[in-house]
């Protein structure tokens, strides 16, 4: 019996980081924002309803999508952002569970990565919950470095989501990763290991 275990956590928290240590134990990761990428290249029918949505001017000239431009007009409009997960989240879990259910045949586990697992109340897609935490001034901070951004627009987008304490109370595990690279990869190991997906 395979265990389907959704991985999640808060913008900058870590989570790709956790993800790839799955891969490394062999544990297949499909990833939502992957997905969600895919189902909004031109030709989709998402990024039909989307244009359709939010008009012409969310396209670049090579009528790909104008992701930073759209980001813009959802991560501060709680109603746009809805009606943006209302087109993609169905399609998006359509093809996730797809892939679930032909992995789950080969593998003892399988990782769906869902940043908003929790927001978009896709709980029945998964057996277990692992939360990537992190304290809220190291979020912040991440947030702020990597993708170069003011302290007012990083806030914008960690509040468009449930807090991470919030998170990590409804979760199965908690991974802390506030430490270093080689504590997060040992809390992961124990955790596989008292799941029994891998031997010690």
């Amino acid at each position: 019996m395979s265990l389907v275990i959704g991985l999640t956590g808060g913008i900058a928290s870590g989570k790709s980081t956790v993800s790839d240590l799955f891969r490394e134990y062999k544990i297949p990761v499909i990833d939502a924002d992957v997905v969600a990428r895919e189902v909004v290249e031109p030709g989709e029918p998402a990024l039909a309803a989307i244009v359709k949505s939010f008009g012409e001017e969310i396209l670049l000239s090579d009528g790909t999508l104008d992701r930073p431009k759209l980001g813009s007009i959802i991560f501060r409009d709680e109603q746009k952002r809805e009606q943006l997960n209302n087109i993609v989240h169905p399609v998006v879990r359509e093809r996730m569970t797809a892939e679930r259910d032909r992995l789950k045949k080969t593998y003892p586990a399988v990782v769906l990565d869902i940043p908003l697992l929790f927001e978009g109340n896709q709980l029945q897609l998964v057996d277990k919950v692992v939360v990537v935490y992190v304290d809220s001034s190291v979020q912040l901070e991440r947030l702020m470095r990597r993708n170069e951004l003011t302290e007012q627009a990083a806030m914008d987008r960690i509040n468009s989501q449930m807090s991470l304490e919030q998170k990590a109370s409804k979760a199965d595990a908690v991974i802390d990763n506030n430490g270093t690279p080689k504590e997060t990869q040992e809390q992961l190991e124990q955790l596989l290991t008292s799941w029994e997906i891998i031997d010690k």
